[in-house]
């Protein structure tokens, strides 16, 4: 008796249920198609772990970036809350000098007396007077007539040519004779900066301030006066037209 291979008629064409040798070659043929995805797979891994590592530094100093353009904009909201607080001090209640000057942070956010009002003028974000940049948020203040102001009042001279800019309000003008020696000349002078960098004996967090600075003690991404330490940006209305 003549036996022939069953088979199934799929799609208009023969195909055998059972074929041993055709078995074994689609085994062996996915096992390479297998291997050849596994390949694959770890080529495209290594190569987005080397691209992850190749940006981490730019997104650090993106991150950076950021955090130091915060800080500017915040300090700059504190250079103009000490010039409100001094000139309502000086113009309505008569004070100059150090009394006229904020002794904390919190007379600050406290704002100004409207007159004929109850309540104060807001002069103050409680969000500005926290430091993006230091460890624990907390501004350092700086003292008229300190070593560390003056030492930036010779780079913000270096920055704007050889001069310092007066304010125009005549008060804070005052104030700026008043807290500041007048240099007339920084070009070719030998800069002390022994005391710019930040340390721990530097800064108070009461007392008569005229401005602040970060407690950070690391390098800057942007440039402020063309200062690159965060610990030497200070921010006062000294300066500032």
């Amino acid at each position: 008796m003549n036996h022939k291979s069953p088979y199934h008629n799929i799609c208009g064409r023969e195909a055998d249920l059972w074929r041993p040798e055709l078995a074994s070659f689609q085994v062996q043929s996915t096992g390479r198609e297998a291997g050849y995805a596994l390949v694959a797979l770890l080529a495209v891994m290594t190569i987005l772990a080397l691209f992850a590592a190749a940006a981490a530094p730019s997104i650090r100093q993106q991150s950076q970036r950021e955090r130091e353009k915060e800080a500017i904009f915040r300090g700059e909201q504190i250079a103009h809350a000490i010039r409100s607080y001094y000139i309502y001090r000086r113009s309505v209640m008569g004070i100059a000098g150090d009394q006229a000057l904020p002794n904390s942070m919190d007379q600050l956010l406290e704002g100004v007396p409207i007159p004929g009002a109850a309540k104060k003028r807001q002069i103050l974000r409680a969000s500005a007077a926290r430091d993006p940049l230091s460890f624990d948020g907390e501004w350092a203040l700086v003292a008229p007539r300190s070593q560390k102001l003056i030492s930036f009042q010779e780079s913000v001279m270096l920055y704007a040519g050889n001069f310092a800019p007066t304010p125009r309000n005549p008060q804070i003008a005052e104030l700026q004779r008043f807290s500041v020696p007048q240099i007339v000349n920084v070009l070719g002078v030998e800069r002390n900066t022994s005391s710019s960098s930040v340390d721990s004996g530097l800064g108070e967090s009461s007392g008569p301030f005229v401005g602040v600075f970060s407690r950070s003690p690391d390098s800057a991404v942007l440039y402020y006066y063309g200062i690159e330490q965060h610990g030497d940006w200070i921010f006062t209305p000294l300066f500032q037209w």
